[in-house]
């Protein structure tokens, strides 16, 4: 049986106990119904992880034993930050999840001009909540010690201009530039801007050139805008990086 990978937002040493946060207690023991005496992996995010075993579960509480850690060395050398214009339900949680597991570095949710999508404060707390966990299971799963982070939407235009990255893309599929005719970037730092379903409009498009992003086409298809940084990553990545 595959031992589970759980993150845990709590600081994590060898050879130490620590009482289970709550969510990682649901996932273990009521959701996996996992037993005291199973093996775990526990990670915070901070480059590596911890084998562990669990031990005094209870009804409403565990504790885990940490043992070996290990530093993992999975992390993609490029930094990639993406700007995702936000899309509606469940394509923004693909954009993520694809993304984490291709190796970016950080993820940017961006308002833009056909973005379909209108959030309140009260609301857009809630989905970079909700974001954010996505990101983690992701995580979890492909193995990444490291959870990239989701940032607080803010509008794309706002973005671009304060973007710093050494290398910025515009993914604009009326580009005749392919992304083979760039060199690696130095620090190995990347921005992409991804539009929304409708696509970047022109003065968008325009608005970034002014800041220093570059539009290029990923082939001659036109891409879903969460099927676009999947493909870019991957391509970054076996361009420049450890695919």
């Amino acid at each position: 049986m595959r031992i589970p990978r759980i993150y845990v937002d709590i600081d994590l040493t060898e050879h130490t106990e620590i009482i289970l946060p709550d969510s990682a207690f649901q996932h273990c023991c009521k959701v996996l119904r996992l037993k005291e005496g199973h093996a775990i992996i526990l990670f915070n995010g901070d480059g590596g992880e911890y084998d562990a075993t669990l031990y005094n579960v209870q009804k409403r509480a565990a504790s885990a034993q940490l043992t070996t850690y290990r530093v993992l060395e999975n992390e993609s050398p490029l930094k990639v930050t993406i700007g995702q214009s936000l899309s509606r339900g469940e394509r923004m949680d693909y954009a993520i999840q694809k993304a984490v597991e291709s190796g970016v570095f950080r993820i940017q949710p961006l308002f833009s001009e056909r973005c379909e999508v209108k959030l309140q404060e009260d609301r857009m707390e809630k989905r970079l909540k909700h974001w954010q966990q996505v990101a983690i299971s992701a995580a979890e799963q492909c193995g990444r010690g490291v959870v990239p982070k989701i940032l607080e939407p803010i509008n794309l235009l706002d973005w671009v201009e304060k973007c710093n990255e050494m290398l910025k893309i515009t993914l604009h599929h009326h580009s005749a530039k392919p992304i083979h005719d760039f060199e690696r970037p130095p620090e190995n730092s990347i921005a992409l801007l991804i539009g929304p379903e409708g696509g970047l409009t022109d003065i968008e498009v325009e608005k970034a050139s002014l800041f220093g992003f570059q539009s290029i086409a990923l082939g001659p298809r036109v891409l879903r805008t969460e099927t676009a940084p999947v493909v870019a990553l991957t391509t970054l990545n076996l361009m420049w990086g450890d695919l």
